[in-house]
C-alpha cells in the first residue's frame, strides 16, 4: 500500500472528523479494514465504532473484539497519538470526509469510513461519470464472468469503488460466478493495463468492484 503520498491530517482530518461525530454524536457506526505492514489488500475488515471525546479516540472492532483507545501527545502537532500500550500512532488524510487513516508504528494501517456513502451496494449498470470505458463489456447487457484467484484459496475483496482504496464490502472465491455490467481503467497505479468492473454475484446479489486480474472473461475461456 502507497502511503507516501498522504500527509498528516491537519485541519483537513479535524474537520472531517468534526463534521461527521457532530452530525452523528461522538460515537458512530462505521467500518473498519485493517493493513499489515505493505499490503494493499485488508487482511481485516469490519463493522467497527468510532468514538471521539476531548480529543481521545476509541475504535471498536467487532469481529474480533479489539479496541484501540488513543490519546492525544501533549504538546505535540495534531494528529499525534500513544495507544493503550503506548505505542505512537499517527493519524493521516486520504479518505476525505469519507473517514481517516491510523498509522501504526509497525507499518500496518487502520482505515475507518463513517461517510454513509461509502455504504452503498447499488447496481452501478449506468456507468461511473460519464465516460465509462465499456458499457456491459461489449453490449447493454450483462455477461457472466468467473472469479480467479492469485493463490489456492485467496479472497477476492468486492469493493465500494474502483479502487483498493475503498471499503471492503466482502469477498468472494475462485469459481464464483458475477455478471459483468461495465469496467473502466484502474487509477491506482501510473500505467496500469488492468480494468476494474462493477460486478454482482449471481447467488448473493452482492454488488461492486472487483479488479480484471481476478475475473476470467466470457471470451477468455476457463
Amino acid at each position: 500500500m502507497k502511503l507516501k503520498n498522504l500527509s498528516l491530517s491537519l485541519a483537513l482530518a479535524v474537520v472531517s472528523v468534526g463534521v461527521a461525530l457532530g452530525a452523528k454524536a461522538d460515537t458512530v457506526p462505521a467500518h473498519c479494514d485493517l493493513y499489515a505492514p505493505r499490503e494493499d489488500y485488508p487482511s481485516l475488515s469490519s463493522v467497527c465504532t468510532f468514538s471521539q471525546r476531548q480529543g481521545y479516540i476509541t475504535i471498536n472492532l467487532q469481529s474480533n473484539g479489539v479496541s484501540y483507545e488513543l490519546s492525544p501527545v501533549p504538546n505535540a502537532a495534531p494528529g499525534n497519538f500513544r495507544d493503550q500500550h503506548g505505542k505512537a500512532v499517527y493519524r493521516q488524510s486520504g479518505l476525505g470526509s469519507a473517514g481517516t487513516i491510523f498509522e501504526f508504528v509497525d507499518g500496518s494501517h487502520l482505515w475507518v469510513y463513517w461517510d454513509e456513502s461509502t455504504f452503498s451496494t447499488t447496481p452501478a449498470t449506468q456507468g461511473i461519470g460519464s465516460d465509462p470505458v465499456t458499457q456491459g463489456i461489449g453490449g447493454s447487457s450483462a455477461r457472466i464472468g468467473t472469479l480467479v484467484a492469485h493463490s489456492r484459496g485467496s479472497q477476492i475483496n468486492l469493493r465500494s469503488q474502483p479502487t483498493v482504496r475503498s471499503r471492503a464490502l466482502g469477498y468472494g472465491l475462485a469459481g464464483d460466478q458475477v455478471q459483468i455490467y461495465l469496467c473502466q481503467p484502474d487509477t491506482d497505479t501510473p500505467g496500469s493495463d488492468l480494468n476494474w468492473c462493477n460486478v454482482q454475484f449471481v447467488v448473493s446479489g452482492a454488488n461492486g468492484w472487483i479488479r480484471s486480474d481476478f475475473i476470467i472473461f466470457p471470451s477468455d475461456g476457463f
